[in-house]
């Protein structure tokens, strides 16, 4: 798992038809990669986009990107997940 900052200036403005616009390029490119690679969800925010991707290697999140037009400014390999639940004793 993969999360991806993209620094796209007013990315906090983007009309829900800008973002689903967005959204079906990178899906298009998705499609054209194969099923090794996948978006799981993404967080606007006021100047950037954080996605979170699977994929089988760091190559592959930077070749969408490129394939996509997409800025790929970080990306971080995820080591680990907690939620409210890792702080249970169970």
């Amino acid at each position: 798992m993969y999360v991806i900052e993209r620094e796209i200036p007013g990315a906090g403005n983007l009309t829900s038809e800008e973002l689903k616009a967005i959204s079906q390029s990178s899906c298009g490119v998705l499609e054209k990669m194969g099923s090794e690679i996948k978006w799981l969800h993404s967080y606007v925010t006021g100047d950037k986009i954080y996605c979170v991707y699977t994929a089988p290697n760091e190559e592959m999140v930077l070749e969408h990107a490129k394939q996509g037009g997409f800025p790929a400014n970080s990306v971080a390999k995820v080591a680990t997940v907690i939620d409210p639940s890792t702080a249970d004793d169970k």
